[in-house]
């Protein structure tokens, strides 16, 4: 016998579990609902960790997704500060890392991911940092405060833009070394990528293409300098790494859920693992999309929470597809950059708009279909890009040629 039944247990401390605990309650469950989560805060948004609240411009509890009462109100129990150590999916039962253990009807899996940590000789010197929860942006707040304002950001996707930015608005002297030709090139490409390059340069942010990490070299204690495998030796008081996640799939290959090749647990399109009344949502879920044509995986607290949503309403029998085109967005100090797709693969990008004013929008077409809009200061485009990816809609080489003129309506090819 377990030590206690729950209708509803949420594996997770994120938005995935904190929104699906939510509708569960919004759409009409009454069961009992508990959320279990590794962090000591409750449910908040990651994006501040490398903007507003790394500045010290937000406080925790501005992130919260939810104001304290709120839980009580919605009588869902949060758990923090505990691990589930083992899920027994056939018998619906989860153990605690204190050994309890939980019975429940239905389970979320919402484990998120971990950081991807450098193997490379220097690593454990003071002054390098990863950034996934408060406690990392303290540390890294600290570090700046009490030592340097060298910043050198290793890896060139959203962590090391963003924390480039932003430190580079508080007078830090940053760097970023990435093996790409340009700054978010893997997701937005070359157009938007020479773009976020030649902004971030304009805030004094200094880029180091095309170099591998070797090693970091130091006083002994602390890191002094970053090593690339050219040669090229870069001086540093503080580093900070942004070299990507892997979706923490443990507690789900423990239980003998599928995982599929892109890594993460692997999901029809209402969310079901393999195991019956299992569902994943967030970083560790690989959903089947019919807009993608297949199963997908996409990395974004946005996409958790609309996921969050779907798994809550399945939960209760409403037996509802996921549909919600994933919407992505990222803010280079005052710049914000939005993106609907995410795209596997694209053969040309159309430019619409002025770049130089911060006002275009790029989109990618896998031959005649657009499959990923990213804008910058234009949010009608992203509805309307949004709509066009959802319908997966083959356009004409009239409707094509309309898209980089801004004399036409984007929405009319809707």
């Amino acid at each position: 016998m377990a030590d206690r039944h729950v209708n509803h247990l949420l594996i997770g401390g994120g938005l995935a579990s904190a929104n699906c605990a939510r509708w569960l309650r919004e759409a009409g469950g009454d069961g009992e609902i508990l959320i279990v989560g590794r962090e000591p805060e409750p449910p908040y948004n990651r994006p501040a960790l490398t903007k507003g609240y790394l500045a010290a411009t937000e406080q925790r509890a501005m992130d919260y997704f939810r104001p304290p009462e709120f839980w009580e109100e919605q009588r869902i129990e949060l758990m923090t500060k505990t691990s589930v150590m083992k899920l027994d999916a056939e018998n619906k039962i989860a153990t605690l890392i204190d050994k309890r253990e939980i019975s429940f009807d239905s389970a979320l899996l919402a484990t998120g991911a971990n950081v991807r940590l450098l193997r490379v000789d220097g690593m454990a010197q003071e002054g390098i940092h990863y950034i996934r929860a408060y406690g990392n942006a303290d540390s890294l707040r600290d570090d700046l405060d009490r030592l340097g304002r060298r910043v050198i950001c290793v890896g060139g996707s959203y962590i090391g833009c963003e924390v480039a930015a932003t430190l580079s608005r508080l007078g830090c002297d940053c760097g970023v070394v990435m093996l790409e030709d340009l700054p978010l090139q893997r997701t937005l490409g070359d157009e938007v990528g020479a773009w976020a390059r030649e902004y971030l340069e304009s805030l004094g942010v200094q880029f180091y293409p095309v170099q591998a990490l070797a090693r970091f070299d130091g006083d002994g204690e602390r890191v002094t300098r970053v090593i690339c495998e050219s040669g090229l030796e870069i001086e540093a008081d503080v580093v900070v790494i942004g070299a990507g996640v892997h979706p923490d799939t443990m507690l789900a290959k423990g239980a003998g859920l599928t995982i599929g090749e892109q890594g993460g647990i692997l999901c029809d399109s209402r969310l079901r693992t393999s195991a019956p009344d299992v569902y994943a949502a967030g970083d560790v879920c690989e959903y089947e999309s019919a807009m993608h044509g297949g199963p997908i995986r996409v990395e974004h607290w946005d996409v958790a929470f609309n996921h969050g949503k779907t798994v809550a309403l399945n939960m209760l029998g409403h037996d509802t597809e996921h549909t919600v085109v994933p919407y992505f967005w990222t803010d280079l100090a005052d710049v914000e950059i939005e993106s609907v797709g995410p795209a596997r693969r694209w053969d040309r990008v159309i430019v619409r708009g002025k770049p130089a004013e911060r006002a275009f929008s790029a989109w990618y077409l896998d031959r005649d279909r657009v499959v990923q809009v990213a804008a910058v200061g234009r949010p009608h485009d992203i509805e309307a890009g949004r709509e066009l990816i959802a319908a997966r809609r083959s356009l004409t080489v009239g409707q094509i040629e309309m898209i980089a003129d801004t004399s036409h309506d984007v929405a009319t090819l809707l």
